[in-house]
């Protein structure tokens, strides 16, 4: 009987110990998540300015590709002999003041693709709107005048409320509410995953194409590389790590997080 109960032991203790080994080998959501901002009708420029820099050189990730010259344009210093972000940015769109076209940049990346350069990948879903405005604020700075105010942050939040800059330059909008599809293909287009990552064939190579990664790696590896994609890198594109946004683990439902993952794991 106590050889029994020991075998009874053992299996259980086995079991138990494999289960532990499975639940720590699942990759942990550890993305940096941008810190909220609370401004008030008073908050002034210098404030805007130095919350948009804190974001522009830490959360939000700018550094990793602007300021290179070669993934993205040079936004603090001069590009193509136009100076910096904050003087150039009123020429971009015939009639759209610099912060309007730098809001709308942010909130959609894709329209704003200049000529030589990759659409830009930035999850403007995962900001608020007073960490837009506030990044718009520190670019604005850089070069031209500072031009956004409360009356910005608080017409984008809510575009019913009249303001003065709703009234006359209202920006196409608040960053776009996160969809609850499960539709893979549309969750690629919204996550801007096709900027860098090409399928069937097609697409920049800036990133692993998608094509035969099923084939590369497991359905956890393409996990833990969604959710922590600084960890490493695929052969090849050891000079891209940084450029992935680190908070797919916020813009992903667990849904649409399984969905993603076991496409690409399909895609031998």
């Amino acid at each position: 009987m106590w050889k029994t109960n020991l075998k009874i032991i053992g299996i259980v203790m086995g079991t138990l110990a494999l289960y532990t080994i499975v639940a720590n080998s699942i990759p942990q959501v550890a993305s940096e998540v941008p810190e909220e901002l609370t401004f008030t009708d008073e908050v002034s420029t210098a404030e805007l300015v130095a919350a948009g820099e804190e974001l522009y050189g830490g959360a939000g990730g700018c550094t990793t590709c602007h300021g290179t010259g070669t993934r993205a344009p040079n936004l603090l210093t001069d590009h193509a002999g136009e100076g910096a972000i904050g003087t150039r940015c009123g020429d971009r769109v015939p009639g759209e003041v610099c912060r309007v076209y730098l809001y709308n940049s942010l909130v959609g990346p894709a329209e704003f693709v200049l000529e030589g350069f990759p659409p830009m990948v930035f999850q403007a879903r995962t900001f608020s709107d007073a960490q837009l405005w506030a990044l718009v604020a520190y670019m604005e700075s850089q070069g031209g005048e500072v031009t956004v105010t409360a009356d910005d942050i608080a017409a984008s939040a809510d575009p019913g409320q009249s303001t003065a800059a709703a009234a006359t330059e209202s920006p196409a909008g608040a960053a776009a509410v996160a969809s609850t599809t499960t539709d893979v293909a549309m969750l690629l287009q919204e996550q801007l995953c096709l900027g860098c990552h090409a399928i069937d064939g097609a697409g920049p190579p800036l990133g692993p194409s998608f094509d035969g990664i099923g084939g590369r790696l497991t359905a956890p590896e393409i996990r833990a590389a969604i959710l922590e994609p600084n960890a490493g890198a695929a052969p090849g594109y050891e000079a891209m790590i940084g450029v992935m946004p680190t908070t797919y683990g916020q813009a992903f439902t667990a849904a649409q997080l399984e969905a993603v993952v076991s496409f690409l794991a399909g895609r031998n």
